[in-house]
């Protein structure tokens, strides 16, 4: 059986100028408006917190994530959704 997260890289940030955010390792994103973004990566659930946030690309195939706008904050949690994120949900 072949694993669907085989092209997912390891985690990593890359933020300019916290302007524009490229993550690496994102295996879902959970949900996204203006002010947060709530991505599912390899180690846990991310959210970006911001004004004026807009997801610029995102690849399923090697789980990147690029986002613009004002970054103020990136926290982590542990727990990851139950459920598919929004993007899983659109693409079946």
């Amino acid at each position: 059986m072949e694993d669907k997260n085989i092209n997912i890289v390891p985690h990593s940030l890359v933020l300019e100028e916290r302007k524009h955010l490229t993550v690496s390792g994102v295996r879902d994103v959970e949900s996204f408006d203006e002010q947060n973004i709530i991505a599912v990566t390899t180690l846990g659930e991310m959210t970006v917190s911001g004004q004026g946030l807009r997801i610029n690309r995102f690849s399923t195939e090697v789980g990147e994530l690029v986002i613009d706008g004002e970054i103020s904050g990136i926290t982590y949690s542990d727990e990851t959704p139950a459920q598919g994120g929004f993007f899983s949900r659109i693409f079946r």
